[in-house]
C-alpha cells in the first residue's frame, strides 16, 4: 500500500506542475529570475549576471533524480555512503561533459547538451556502480547491485529530464518546428495544444525568429513521455524487477529521444541522422548489454519504497541534497548568452 500511496503521490505532484508549467512558462515573465549587478558603467548603470528559470529547473529535476536515486537503492538497503559517492562521480563527470559534447557537435561553447551528458552517463555508469561494489564489499551476489543500480539511475534520469524539460521551455530552447510543418496526424496526438513562446531573449527567437508563432510542443511531449517510463520503471522496480524496468526506462527515453529530433527545429548538427540520436540508440544497447552480462539475476523480491524514503530523512542527506541543487543552479543558472543593465533608484514617496 506504502508503494501505491507513494506513486500516487509523485503522479499527482507532477501532473500539477506540468498543467502549471505548460500554460506559463513559454511567456517571456519566466526566462529570467533576478539580476547580480557586476560592474558600474558610466551612467550610473551598473552591468549585471541574469540568473534564470533554466537553471531553477535544472536544479530541481537534479535535485528530484538524486532524491529518487536515493529512495530507490536505500529501499534495497544499499549503503547510503556508496549512493552518495556513486552519484557525486557521476554527475562530476557528466556535467561538465554536457557542455563538452555541445562543443564537439554543434561548435558552441556556452550551449549545454542533457543528450550528450545522457549518453556519457550511461557509459560510465555501470562501472562505476561495479567500482563502489568492490570497495564498500557489499555482501549480497555477485553484480546483483550493478542491476538495481543501473535500474535507480535510469529512473532518476528519466525523471530528471522529464522535468528539466521545463528549464526548455523557460529558455526557450529544445524547441519543435512550426505547427504548420508538422503532419496533421502528429499534430492530433498533442490534441493541437502548441507553444507560442514570447521575448526577445529566448533562443527560440534570436536563434530562428520563431517567437509568437505556433511551435510543436515537444518539450512538454518529452517530459510526459520520460516521467511516465520513470513511473512505470518504479512500478517495475518495486518488484524486484530491475534489469526489466531498466531496458523498459532506456528503451522508452533514448528510443523518443531519437524520433523527437525529428520534431524540433533547433540545430542539431548537419548531418540528417544527428550525433545526438546516434548517442541515444547506441547508449541504449550499450546498457543492456552491460547489465545482462555483468549483473546477476533479479530476485523478484518486492521492495518497500517508505524504507528508502524514510532513510532520506537524516540531517547529512538533507544536507547533500541541498548542496547539489546549489550547485547545479550556480553552474547552469548563470546565464552567458544574456545580459542586462540594472537602474538603480530611490522611491522618494516612500521615504
Amino acid at each position: 500500500m506504502n508503494n501505491y500511496l507513494i506513486l500516487i503521490g509523485i503522479s499527482l505532484i507532477l501532473t500539477f506542475l506540468f498543467r502549471w508549467a505548460f500554460r506559463t512558462l513559454p511567456g517571456e515573465r519566466w526566462q529570467i529570475m533576478g539580476v547580480i549587478p557586476t560592474v558600474k558603467q558610466p551612467d550610473g548603470s551598473w552591468s549585471g549576471v541574469n540568473l534564470t528559470y533554466y537553471g531553477f529547473f535544472i536544479a530541481l529535476s537534479t535535485a528530484w533524480a538524486g532524491v529518487v536515486f536515493f529512495m530507490l537503492l536505500g529501499a534495497v538497503a544499499l549503503p547510503f555512503g556508496m549512493i552518495a559517492l556513486a552519484l557525486s562521480l557521476i554527475l562530476a563527470i557528466c556535467v561538465p561533459a554536457s557542455r563538452m559534447t555541445a562543443r564537439f557537435v554543434e561548435n558552441k561553447a556556452y550551449t549545454a547538451s542533457v543528450g550528450g551528458a545522457a549518453f556519457i552517463g550511461i557509459l560510465i555508469s555501470p562501472w562505476i556502480i561495479h567500482f563502489m561494489e568492490k570497495v564498500f564489499a557489499v555482501s549480497t551476489p555477485p553484480g546483483s547491485w550493478l542491476s538495481s543500480g543501473m535500474a535507480a539511475l535510469a529512473i532518476a534520469y528519466a525523471f530528471g529530464e522529464g522535468i528539466g524539460r521545463l528549464a526548455c521551455i523557460s529558455f526557450g530552447c529544445c524547441y519543435g518546428r512550426p505547427m504548420d510543418q508538422i503532419p496533421a496526424m502528429f499534430q492530433a496526438l498533442c490534441f493541437h495544444r502548441s507553444f507560442i513562446f514570447s521575448g526577445k531573449t529566448k533562443k527560440i527567437s534570436y536563434a530562428h525568429q520563431l517567437d509568437q508563432k505556433e511551435i510543436f510542443p515537444v518539450q512538454a511531449i518529452t517530459a510526459i513521455l520520460y516521467c511516465g517510463a520513470a513511473l512505470m520503471g518504479m512500478v517495475l522496480f518495486v518488484f524486484g524487477l530491475f534489469t526489466t524496468a531498466l531496458i523498459c526506462t532506456l528503451s522508452v527515453t533514448q528510443l523518443w529521444r531519437f524520433f523527437s529530433e525529428f520534431f524540433r527545429a533547433d540545430y542539431r548538427g548537419r548531418q540528417k541522422i544527428s550525433a545526438y540520436q546516434t548517442m541515444a540508440l547506441a547508449s541504449m544497447v550499450y546498457a543492456v548489454l552491460v547489465v545482462t552480462f555483468l549483473s546477476g539475476p533479479s530476485n523478484g523480491m518486492p521492495v518497500d519504497l517508505s524504507t528508502g524514503l524514510k532513510a532520506l530523512w537524516t540531517p547529512w542527506m538533507l544536507v547533500f541534497l541541498q548542496t547539489l541543487w546549489i550547485l547545479t543552479f550556480w553552474y547552469t543558472g548563470r546565464s552567458q548568452v544574456t545580459g542586462a543593465t540594472i537602474t538603480l533608484f530611490v522611491n522618494q514617496e516612500k521615504i
